[in-house]
């Protein structure tokens, strides 16, 4: 045996012999510069094979599934199927159980028991797989939809407001309940807090125009990417609700796909719905919801705000609402309004834009250094038109007309 191999034998064998008779296993482990897990290992077979124990043993598994009786499989998947929803490690715990050998998280026998028997964590794992008990997750990949974001935050009232749905759940009589919720993301102001029937654009459309006239508009619209406030597969992620926010003068501030935190604190505010509506606290219906958003905006003291309520912060917006604009202006390009199947015509050939567009003007200009022309919509570059190929090639997300060629 090599001269490092014995030394090391000899470490494991003084190691496992001070382990017998030490107050303090994990300084003595600490002293030997091992872990806790690597102690119990060395102990364990010292007291089971002696001196034999200490010498390096091979790192081959023990068994795989090929070789496991069919006694044993049949126990694994009978376990399984008593707890679909527990994994391998699990299951593998309990049937250490069912022979009397505690296991810890690591698979380590407890109590001097030896865990030989038991086959490995991969071996449940092949038994469960090769049985068709156990699903694979296919984490799919989450569209950004042409996500517009600046990253502003909100300095100050009505800067940025946030919007977005609770997430449904069934009412008292079985019907379904799905708030809409609105916030000032500088002033925590719960703005709107209403269970709506659906969520179509008319709908929301029509609770936004009642909040701009009782609030103001804001600088910028915080969402989601989804559907109202956003189109996955529409021209820049662009929906008629977020087109409709634009022509107001309002910035879109998208977080990113399967990003909750982005919207952190309006996310921490559902979850106070969900604990304190949804469970029921004082009812479930709007008249609830309305009691509820008073005490949030009026009563409960926030830690954010240095124990303020929102009420004590948060100021009307100064750009009032008197509706949709009559026109939008475009200084020193042409203007082409945008059909109902949202195409516009240029030197004769149609031009497919979006429907989400329709009925709004957009901007042409031709770019000095090349033959294509630069659509815009108020102030965002959509894309260029080719006139050779009277095609149309979508910008990239969040072109703003600072950032675009120079205007002819």
């Amino acid at each position: 045996m090599p001269w490092a191999e014995l030394k090391k034998m000899d470490q494991r064998v003084e190691f496992a012999i001070k382990s017998l008779t030490c107050s303090n296993f994990q300084e003595l482990c600490r002293s030997y510069g091992i872990s806790r897990k690597t102690g119990y290992k060395w102990r364990n077979r010292f007291i089971e094979q002696g001196m034999a124990g200490a010498e390096e043993q091979s790192r081959r598994p023990h068994c795989h599934s090929d070789e496991l009786t069919e006694s044993v499989v049949c126990d694994i998947v009978r376990l399984k199927q008593a707890h679909p929803n527990w994994g391998p490690r699990k299951i593998r715990i309990v049937y250490g159980r069912k022979l009397g050998i505690n296991l810890t998280n690591e698979g380590q026998a407890l109590q001097g028991a030896s865990a030989d028997r038991i086959p490995s964590e991969s071996s449940f794992k092949r038994v469960l797989e090769r049985s068709g008990l156990t699903v694979k997750w296919v984490r799919k990949r989450s569209s950004e939809g042409g996500r517009l974001s600046s990253g502003r935050k909100g300095q100050r009232p009505n800067e940025v407001w946030t919007v977005d749905f609770k997430g449904w759940w069934l009412g008292a009589d079985s019907t379904r309940v799905d708030p809409l919720t609105v916030r000032d993301e500088c002033s925590r102001m719960l703005l709107e807090l209403r269970a709506v029937e659906n969520a179509k654009t008319d709908t929301i459309k029509v609770i936004f125009e009642r909040l701009f006239e009782a609030h103001g508009i804001p600088d910028a619209m915080r969402s989601d990417n989804g559907p109202p406030f956003a189109s996955p597969n529409g021209l820049l992620g662009l929906s008629r609700l977020s087109v409709w926010w634009l022509a107001l003068g309002i910035d879109l501030e998208r977080s990113r796909p399967a990003c909750p935190q982005d919207n952190g604190a309006h996310e921490r505010m559902h979850l106070d719905v969900r604990r304190e509506l949804q469970a029921g606290r004082i009812g479930r219906d709007q008249q609830a919801f309305d009691l509820w958003r008073h005490e949030f905006n009026h009563i409960r003291p926030h830690e954010s705000l240095g124990m303020k309520c929102p009420a004590d912060v948060w100021v009307p917006s100064t750009r009032t609402y008197s509706g949709n604009p009559d026109g939008l202006d475009y200084e020193g390009m042409e203007t082409r309004k945008v059909s109902k199947s949202g195409i516009i015509m240029h030197f004769g050939a149609p031009i497919f834009l979006s429907s989400a567009l329709a009925g709004w003007d957009v901007g042409l200009n031709p770019c000095r250094d090349s033959p294509l022309t630069e659509v815009r919509f108020v102030n965002l570059l959509m894309g260029h038109i080719d006139p050779a190929t009277a095609s149309f090639r979508p910008a990239s997300a969040g072109l703003k007309l600072a950032e675009s060629s120079e205007i002819v």
